[in-house]
């Protein structure tokens, strides 16, 4: 059993595992419970896969999701799953059941962090990580729309922790949960989860030396669980998805093979990879983006990084000491440890501490150089911000506590804290400037619901990354965000000056929870500002249009592509009685070309969604009532093609609804 890091360096404050639940549970409720009701679904990815549970949910089919009629196979089904039992279970299909398996797996690493880090450097540490895992800026972000990061990331962390505590406390049974982990975790995000596994625990065996121990490890009876969990789905799923679809195009790698084990393995994962996925539809984040984006991902929990790694590298000579299997079995080691109150309880908590150390970098370094060789968004490096919050965690509870580190002595003077600590007040000084010169630039101007009708259409980045609207933001779109502006300002000038005077008075723990609190009134005025850009982000203005003044019969089209208005789709479908929603592509073919259901519109069963310009002139104004609609800068095409044949309905930020014939 591994005896918790605070037993022979017991911290003067160590808050019960109640009082610190109590905070978790303040925080949890505050930032991500209260957010899951605004804004509705977003358009693009988050109403996208909402519709592949929606569908799951009204059909049964648990096998092939499907978007807008269309076979939808690009990512594994278990982030669908959830969404859709929680419709089955609520019969409620909005914003709250959809993300709220998110929000479970945030509280979910939450509790990972916390347990992982008082495991190896103490109740402080512990209490530290849980709240660099609430408060940062990263996980916050991901997860107002439905991707999977953060059940992979749940899922790795948890089968990690299962492996080194199987390991360090001889729980064999744990390896079970381990290969289990795995499995779902393959489920979530495809063959990426077993290979950051592997690309973490195989150099950890090797450089511990318990490989040697694999026969513990349950190889056999563990990998035949992991198959037993994770292929099912990918048997049946290739199964009900042959190789039956036509050429796509003249692409002279798909040829004629649409299949689910091709299309999955080779075109989502490997051509994904190298960047040569058809169709083409993700980038590479420049290398300095990258990097230093971590910086705002993790913050402001990376203002101590620089301590961390000050830590890393001033014991850096010792730490494979303590590595190998046979640390603390030798004479040299207790003599240096002689002195200490209990030198088998140490050499077993330090060991641990240094396994940790070594798991949770092995897999940061492994996952971070992955990404950076293939396609990336800024959010698919999310599975290892919850290891590098333990680490600084750990850290930091270490110089707080003057606990003597791996080399007997305190890890690093607490000026090192000081300084971080007086960065974020100068950070927070110069945000707060910011804000109030953007509210004082819009004092005269009235307040506007529309935010969109405020907003630069700069394109920065071609709006590939999942961040570009940010750079949309002018003085007067303060306009419609006085409220967050003010409440943020107000947390950021406040906040982390009051953190700074706690921590040059040696108040060094009220001085770190000052950080979270200053995050969490911040996060909730970041989030009041994102439900404002509702009209922008999302459709559903448009839909609740559609189903005030059409009739069931009536049709539906997005002239584009459906990811432009997924949201109108999700929130109409009933309406509709699930009758897909027609799409016009300027480039389309009969076969989808252009569009990101391109796979799944080769099959024979496929109904006839995509429409050509032309398609769409001969049918507008004849049989049922049409409603058109479109987004910057498919409006002006759609406006060329039909002209003065289109009877305008209404305009929500840079989109537009128009019908075919005068409304009674």
């Amino acid at each position: 059993m591994i005896p918790p890091a605070g037993t022979l360096y017991r911290p003067r404050q160590a808050p019960s595992a109640r009082k610190v639940w109590m905070l978790f549970a303040g925080l949890f409720i505050a930032i991500y419970f209260c957010s899951l009701f605004t804004p509705p679904l977003l358009d693009d990815v988050d109403a996208a896969h909402a519709e592949a549970a929606q569908y799951i949910a009204n059909t049964g089919d648990w096998v092939t999701p499907k978007i807008d009629g269309i076979r939808y196979i690009e990512k594994p089904p278990l982030p669908y799953w959830a969404v859709a039992i929680l419709y089955r279970v609520t019969g409620v299909e909005n914003a709250f059941t959809t993300h709220l398996p998110n929000a479970l797996a945030i509280l979910g690493l939450t509790w990972l962090c916390w347990q992982w880090a008082g495991l190896a450097w103490g109740p402080r540490a512990g209490m530290y990580a849980g709240l660099a895992m609430l408060t940062s800026v990263g996980p916050f972000l991901f997860t107002r729309f439905i991707i999977p990061e953060s059940y992979l990331a749940f899922f790795m962390m948890l089968a990690l922790y299962l492996l080194i505590t199987g390991l360090e406390m001889n729980r064999p049974l744990r390896f079970y949960g381990m290969y289990a982990a795995v499995a779902l975790a393959l489920l979530t995000k495809g063959l990426i989860a077993p290979v950051f596994f592997c690309g973490a625990a195989i150099p950890y065996l090797l450089l511990t030396g318990q490989w040697r121990r694999w026969k513990a490890l349950k190889p056999i009876t563990g990998t035949l669980l992991f198959l037993a969990i994770g292929a099912p789905w990918h048997i049946l799923c290739g199964l009900a998805n042959p190789d039956q679809g036509h050429p796509v195009g003249n692409h002279p790698t798909l040829g004629n093979v649409h299949g689910f084990f091709y299309f999955y393995f080779i075109n989502e994962h490997v051509l994904r990879f190298l960047g040569l996925r058809y169709p083409h539809d993700y980038n590479k984040m420049p290398a300095l983006w990258y990097w230093l984006g971590h910086i705002a991902w993790l913050f402001p929990w990376s203002l101590f990084l620089p301590a961390a790694a000050a830590v890393a590298w001033k014991t850096r000579r010792r730490w494979m000491k303590y590595m190998r299997q046979d640390a603390g079995q030798t004479v040299e080691f207790y003599l240096d440890n002689a002195l200490r109150e209990d030198v088998a309880s140490y050499v077993v908590g330090l060991k641990f501490r240094v396994r940790s150390v070594w798991l949770l970098s092995l897999f940061t370094a492994f996952t971070l150089l992955f990404f950076s060789i293939s396609t990336n968004q800024e959010y698919y490096t999310f599975p290892v911000w919850p290891a590098i919050f333990i680490l600084i965690a750990g850290v930091l509870a270490d110089i707080e506590e003057r606990r003597p580190g791996i080399s007997g002595e305190p890890a690093l003077s607490t000026a090192w804290l000081s300084s971080a600590q007086g960065l974020f007040a100068v950070v927070g000084v110069f945000s707060a400037a910011a804000l109030a010169w953007g509210l004082w630039d819009s004092r005269h101007l009235p307040y506007v619901s529309d935010i969109g009708t405020l907003l630069a259409h700069r394109a920065v980045g071609d709006y590939t990354l999942s961040m570009s609207h940010l750079f949309d933001l002018t003085g007067p779109s303060f306009a419609a965000l006085r409220l967050p502006a003010a409440l943020a300002a107000v947390a950021l000038l406040l906040g982390p000056a009051v953190g700074w005077v706690l921590r040059l008075r040696g108040k060094h723990m009220a001085s770190t929870i000052s950080i979270a609190l200053t995050m969490m009134v911040f996060l909730i005025a970041a989030h009041i500002a994102f439900a404002r850009f509702e009209p922008m982000l999302s459709s559903k203005q448009v839909a609740d249009t559609i189903m005030k003044d059409g009739t069931p019969n009536d049709e539906f089209i997005i002239y584009g592509d459906q990811s432009s208005g997924s949201s109108v789709i999700f929130y109409t479908h009933q309406f509709f009685h699930w009758k897909p929603a027609l799409l016009v592509l300027p480039r389309c073919s009969q076969d989808g070309e252009g569009s990101t259901l391109l796979w799944g519109s080769c099959y024979p069963d496929a109904p006839h969604i995509f429409l050509t310009p032309a398609q769409l002139s001969a049918m507008w104004g004849t049989g049922p009532r049409k409603w058109l609609f479109a987004e910057e800068p498919d409006t002006e095409k759609a406006e060329q093609v039909l002209g003065k044949r289109l009877y305008h309905v209404r305009s929500v930020a840079d989109k537009e609804l128009w019908t075919d014939r005068p409304l009674p």
